[in-house]
């Protein structure tokens, strides 16, 4: 009776406890998780999952480990927060899938990725022809974001926290020496000094950080 009492604080206890974890790691999609997130979930059910197993383990033993984990995911979302570098080699960056309705097949292999699940993906987004698609993009997530000739063009960050983005650069077909140019047009003269910089509607949009402001 006891170890039945006992199982049942410990399966309440890890419950609040988990789930007051989950709240402070911030809130995300289940399709949004990166690879850091997903990683700390599952050695933290393993961790509680021992601790049920086990009643005769002092449960300290267990709330350590989750503790740590939590100090290691809002550590490494705190880095990711600060630099793009260290989000792009954890997460990866989109993968353009389709380009004017034409299918880059060198970029599916890349990512593994089969024509099966692009066009089921597609017919989620009631897409029926390739030929409509103007721009698919492969998320980190493994969502698939599509733009069609009837919907706006996807926006690409030129410049995201201070780190000139050249692949997306090289997709519009642009260069860094007209990025750089045309920021010294709008008075900007380090692109260390920008926040966020994309080209919509034919225009440059910025935004410095705000000390730069």
């Amino acid at each position: 009776m006891s170890n039945l009492f006992q199982t049942g604080f410990r399966t309440v206890f890890l419950y609040i406890l988990i789930l007051i974890i989950l709240r402070l790691m911030g809130k995300r999609e289940v399709g949004e998780l990166s690879v850091i997130d997903i990683v700390v979930f599952i050695i933290m059910a393993e961790v509680a999952a021992f601790a049920l197993e086990s009643p005769d383990q002092p449960l300290i033993e267990s709330i350590v480990p989750i503790i740590i984990l939590l100090l290691i995911q809002l550590l490494t979302s705190f880095i990711s927060l600060k630099s793009k570098k260290f989000r792009d080699l954890v997460d990866g960056d989109p993968t353009m899938i389709i380009e004017d309705g034409k299918i880059l097949e060198t970029e599916m292999r890349k990512q593994r990725y089969n024509l099966d699940d692009l066009f089921q993906q597609l017919r989620e987004q009631q897409v029926g022809s390739i030929l409509d698609v103007t721009h698919a993009f492969l998320e980190p997530s493994g969502n698939l974001s599509v733009f069609t000739e009837q919907q706006t063009e996807p926006v690409l960050a030129l410049i995201s926290d201070g780190v000139v983005q050249k692949r997306h650069l090289k997709q519009l077909g642009k260069t860094e020496e007209w990025l750089i140019n045309e920021l010294k047009s709008q008075g900007v003269g380090d692109c260390s000094h920008v926040f966020y910089c994309s080209f919509e509607k034919g225009k440059l949009h910025v935004q410095l950080k705000e000390e730069y402001q």
